[in-house]
């Protein structure tokens, strides 16, 4: 308002010539501002008006230099536009940034270099906080692998559980007493330890075995991969006796005979089963039985059948009993050798009408309406000759259950004669007895393949929890539900001399001195407990 003097008027001008000093005029509020009323009061001392309008401009700078610097901190750090349109508004520049003065263009150089080494900061500390918490993270799993590891599974080679051999036999059973289960209803009493021995039913006596005098050799194939071998009878200078267990049935006044029925005193949740058969019970109305099962809980926790004939059966069956959703149709191809049984001529439930329908026994439910009652899934060796009367002509052989979930299977075997018995399960059974340094230990893979495969466990059709807290059962039981239902079809020429089963077991035919056990030994392997990712 004063030509653009932005500084007002000096004491060298007119206005301030021969007037008194500021220290005799009325003194006024700070913050009061004056109107044009104050030229009228002032007239005649325009000098007090100057200095009063020249402290309130004092004032406003300062006010407008506050505004600016709250302005200036409320914009973030990295807002340089912000910053520049605030400046220059504040200092009214309308010249660009290039033409500004050197200082101005110091002033925001500085700042950006500050923004930048904020930033630069930042990133430097967010990279070493994800270094450290990447190499926490990989030490903890180091640490992890090497103390903790991965899971312990039973997943290693097999070790020797029990060796069921000679007067220590009995030391792994119990001798169940009493008439047989409802189920099974066989026509006999089974007998106490103390009644067996009275009896001379069960015993262990020492023998030579005729085994001794075989060794095995490789065979000449082209291909040099036989899973058979060749033995070769070779002369002993001293061949030592070895102890054998006899099983035997007594016959009774009233009718049903008096047997032994074995139960394990220990309960398995896998495992590699093998016995050692130099004689097995045969003949018409024999139930023999070498199997797995927890009877207080059948069928919730599963049948495992691992030897079972009935009558003239001939061929080495592996059947296993379940309760629902437990099937073998997932079998992989090339597994197995063996077939399955089968179920014809079912009788329709409401109609009665037989179902000629021909189905593979391959549902191990119990109670499947489309298979026999309790006939299970079912796997047959096709080699023949495995079971009873043909088996114990050839010396008997050896039969061998695998019950693996953790590899996902159960496996079933039968080596008859002796001489077909693979080589690492010749060395397992005869070094059984030594050291454990100097045993051989069984190994499946090294066998044949078996006649019997069934997937359980998860990703198959029949879970592993079917198959649980089970015992060895040995036992041999007369007609019954099962060989006594068969008796017509099965027993063709007694059949026509008695009407039934029971008839013809209380008559004590001469046959009947063939239903014994004669056992070399029982042998019961688990796998080591390894830490492992696999399987």
């Amino acid at each position: 308002m004063f030509g653009g003097n932005k500084e007002g008027p000096t004491e060298s001008t007119p206005l301030f010539q021969n007037q008194p000093s500021s220290s005799t005029l009325p003194s006024q509020p700070d913050d009061e501002d004056y109107s044009t009323d104050d030229l009228d009061e002032f007239d005649d001392t325009g000098n007090v008006y100057f200095a009063n309008l020249k402290t309130a401009s004092i004032r406003r700078e300062s006010m407008a230099a506050d505004a600016l610097s709250t302005r200036l901190l409320a914009i973030a750090d990295d807002d340089s536009e912000a910053e520049e349109r605030i400046l220059r508004e504040s200092l009214q520049l309308d010249v660009p940034l290039h033409r500004r003065s050197d200082s101005f263009k110091d002033l925001l150089s500085e700042s950006a270099r500050m923004q930048q080494k904020a930033a630069r900061n930042r990133f430097i500390s967010m990279a070493l906080l994800a270094f450290v918490s990447f190499a926490v993270i990989g030490t903890a799993l180091y640490v992890g692998v090497q103390f903790i590891g991965p899971p312990n599974v039973p997943a290693g080679p097999y070790r020797l559980l029990e060796r069921q051999e000679g007067e220590n036999f009995f030391d792994f059973w119990s001798f169940y007493e009493g008439p047989d289960s409802a189920g099974s209803n066989g026509y006999i009493t089974y007998v106490s330890e103390a009644r067996a021995k009275v009896l001379g039913i069960a015993n262990v006596t020492m023998e030579k075995d005729d085994l001794d005098v075989y060794f095995a050799d490789d065979d000449d194939d082209d291909n040099n991969n036989s899973t058979r071998r060749k033995r070769r009878r070779r002369k002993l200078k001293e061949q030592p006796e070895e102890p054998f267990l006899y099983m035997k049935t007594a016959p009774t006044p009233n009718g049903p005979r008096e047997s032994i029925r074995l139960e394990g005193k220990r309960r398995y949740n896998r495992g590699l089963f093998i016995i050692d058969l130099r004689h097995m019970p045969q003949g018409c109305g024999l139930w023999p039985a070498f199997w797995m099962t927890d009877e207080a809980n059948w069928p919730v926790n599963g049948e495992i059948d691992i030897v079972e004939g009935v009558n003239y059966q001939t061929e080495a069956k592996t059947a296993l009993h379940t309760t629902k959703q437990c099937d073998m149709y997932d079998v992989p191809q090339g597994t197995m050798t063996g077939t399955w049984d089968t179920a014809v001529g079912i009788p329709d439930r409401k109609t009665g009408i037989p179902d000629m329908t021909f189905r593979e026994a391959r549902n191990c439910f119990v109670y499947d309406p489309h298979q026999w009652l309790n006939q299970g899934c079912v796997s047959i060796d096709t080699d023949g000759g495995s079971l009873g009367v043909p088996l114990n002509k050839k010396g008997g052989g050896v039969f061998a259950l695998e019950w693996d979930p953790q590899y996902k299977h159960l496996r079933s075997w039968v080596f008859s004669p002796h001489t077909a018995v693979p080589e690492n399960l010749v060395k397992a059974i005869r070094t059984a007895h030594k050291p454990e340094s100097q045993r051989v230990m069984p190994d499946p893979d090294q066998w044949p393949l078996p006649y019997g495969y069934f997937p359980i466990g998860e990703g198959t059709n029949c879970g592993s929890y079917h198959f649980k807290n089970m015992r060895l059962v040995l036992n041999t039981a007369f007609c019954g539900s099962v060989a006594g239902n068969r008796f017509q079809i099965d027993c063709k020429k007694e059949s026509k001399e008695f009407k039934t089963c029971n008839e013809y077991i209380k008559s004590e035919p001469d046959a009947l001195k063939e239903a014994y056990w004669k056992i070399r030994g029982v042998y019961v392997y688990e796998r080591d407990w390894v830490k492992t990712w696999a399987h």
